[in-house]
């Protein structure tokens, strides 16, 4: 189905073949090191456009691929895809930048879907790639791509981010989302786009990550990706070194103020060198420091009292619009699970008591397993079968094995486990299959299933028909010193709410309390020996 044939660039010898000159076609530039992706319905004539750009003269060669069923829509498609997933196949540093990718439909785009599996294989064989789809699917580079394809409302907010920084350098941008609405996507596409753009080339621009297992996968991923720099991803701390022009703020919820912090020293010598106090978080840090702040924010991921709740969020930004102006924009569309928009909003439905009745979801997995080695058992036969499947759990348990190595942490029906062994990069680590993560370890990360141990820190009142907090089975004191039982009881609800919409294909729950095991019962099929592939 699909031809692959050479050409010398550097020569400028392609062949005679008819289809060089007037059919929708895919090319490869190739030096032996980097690649340039591209489409034509005139390839030759492209190569001459090539050949006569000084960043093009680093190539020597060209891989044209050809089908008697391209068309220009599946061109346009399969560009897309060759940048996403040769960049992160990592065979070759990919030179494109990423205007104009985007998620387009068009007819027949199911099948052409399909048979792109078979054009891997034949580039496969032809040594341009080395990874499996498969493969390149799990890894964090293809998910946080700058290349990836956004969706409608994703492309729409960053068309008029864009236009709205090139009208006036002095605002602020909110972007709020659901998890799984792509926003950290959003941010580093915009990061990509921004630091290729010769508009914006003087410009001074960073990426800020609160999040430290996040921001050293984020270094890692920029390291490889041309144009990015490890550099360019900051900790917040960082923005108090100098001005800013441009700060993306990827998990802007995940902020601190001066409360409940372990660094407090560095806090307050930050506040310091920009002439701020204690009094300040840093949300402040980053309005003070920059021109133009796009602020990534959810309201419901706010899981500790350091965190920036939305009625903080909202009274800054308030004083904010009095010196600049500020945009809004929403993402909607789910990204991650399989169970969609349905799904997140069920979940919310659960953990706030007002749910409707009873849902199911057909392409995905939601089970409630009252078994606890059949519990630990499904997460090893997923993890066989599709990789990235991990158990976690809420602040239920004192974390021993910090300190001794050889202490369990965590022991259920006779069954123990150790907390993550560490929370920078622990979603890949080898020991993550036998290890229970917190919220810290996998918040803004995809897994393929996530198992959810919900422990005694919190319950339902079967007579009351309300959850019950117990602080004295909460165990992060950072997230309880200062918070009332009501702040608590919502932090902990946030921290399983991330917990729970971080499976792309699924989400299992072991459920400690007998009350909050039965509320849920009403509203999630109980695993059983039937329902087992």
């Amino acid at each position: 189905m699909f031809k692959i044939t050479e050409g010398d660039f550097r020569n400028q010898e392609y062949g005679s073949e008819n289809y060089l000159t007037n059919w929708p076609m895919l090319y490869i530039l190739e030096n032996g090191k980097q690649v340039y992706i591209g489409e034509s319905n005139h390839v030759k004539t492209r190569m001459m456009e090539h050949h006569s750009s000084l960043d093009k003269r680093i190539f020597d060669k060209v891989h044209f691929i050809y089908s008697s069923k391209f068309n220009q829509s599946v061109t346009f498609d399969y560009e897309s895809k060759l940048i996403q997933y040769i960049a992160a196949d990592e065979l070759f540093e990919v030179r494109n930048k990423n205007a104009g990718i985007a998620d387009k439909e068009y007819y027949g785009k199911k099948d052409y879907d399909e048979k792109f599996h078979i054009l891997w294989r034949r580039l496969q064989e032809e040594k341009l790639v080395k990874n499996s789809l498969e493969e390149i699917e799990n890894s964090d580079l293809f998910k946080y791509s700058p290349y990836k394809e956004l969706n409608n409302d994703q492309r729409i907010a960053v068309e008029e981010i864009l236009q709205a920084m090139k009208e006036n350098r002095k605002q602020s941008v909110v972007v709020n989302g659901m998890p799984g609405s792509g926003k950290t996507i959003v941010a580093i596409f915009l990061m990509k786009y921004l630091k290729d753009s010769e508009e914006f080339k003087d410009k001074s621009i960073g990426m800020v990550v609160p999040q430290t297992s996040l921001r050293r996968t984020l270094k890692k991923i920029f390291r490889s990706i041309y144009g990015l720099r490890p550099s360019d991803v900051l900790k917040p701390s960082d923005v108090t070194k100098k001005k800013y022009d441009i700060l993306l703020v990827d998990e802007a919820h995940r902020l601190h103020q001066y409360k409940n912090i372990s660094y407090r020293g560095a806090y307050k010598q930050a506040c310091e060198r920009i002439g701020l106090t204690i009094e300040n978080d840093e949300l402040d840090w980053i309005l003070h420091q920059c021109e133009c702040p796009v602020l990534f924010y959810d309201k419901l991921q706010v899981v500790g009292p350091s965190g920036i709740d939305v009625i903080r969020f909202e009274k800054k930004m308030a004083i904010d619009r009095r010196s600049r102006l500020t945009r809004y924009y929403t993402l909607l569309s789910q990204m991650r699970v399989r169970g969609g928009n349905d799904y997140i909003s069920y979940i919310e439905g659960l953990l706030s008591g007002r749910i409707a009745g009873r849902k199911s979801f057909t392409d995905y997995e939601f089970f409630m397993v009252e078994d606890f080695e059949i519990f630990n058992q499904l997460l090893l036969v997923k993890e066989s079968k599709f990789s990235l499947s991990r158990m976690v759990a809420g602040y239920a348990w004192d974390w021993c094995s910090k300190k001794d190595k050889t202490q369990y942490d965590i022991e259920i029906e006779g069954i123990k486990k150790q907390w993550n062994h560490c929370t920078e990069s622990w979603v890949d680590s080898e020991e993550a299959i036998n290890e229970v993560g917190c919220i810290h370890s996998v918040q803004g990360y995809d897994l393929n299933y996530c198992f959810v141990i919900i422990g005694r820190e919190i319950g339902y009142d079967l007579e009351k028909g309300c959850f019950i907090v117990r602080p004295e089975c909460y165990f992060d004191r950072y997230g309880k010193n200062t918070a009332t039982n009501e702040e608590l009881l919502d932090y902990i609800k946030h921290i399983y709410y991330v917990l729970m919409t971080r499976g792309i294909r699924g989400t299992y729950l072991y459920i400690c309390d007998e009350g909050l095991k039965e509320y849920m019962r009403r509203y999630i099929d109980v695993w059983e020996a039937d329902y087992h592939e």
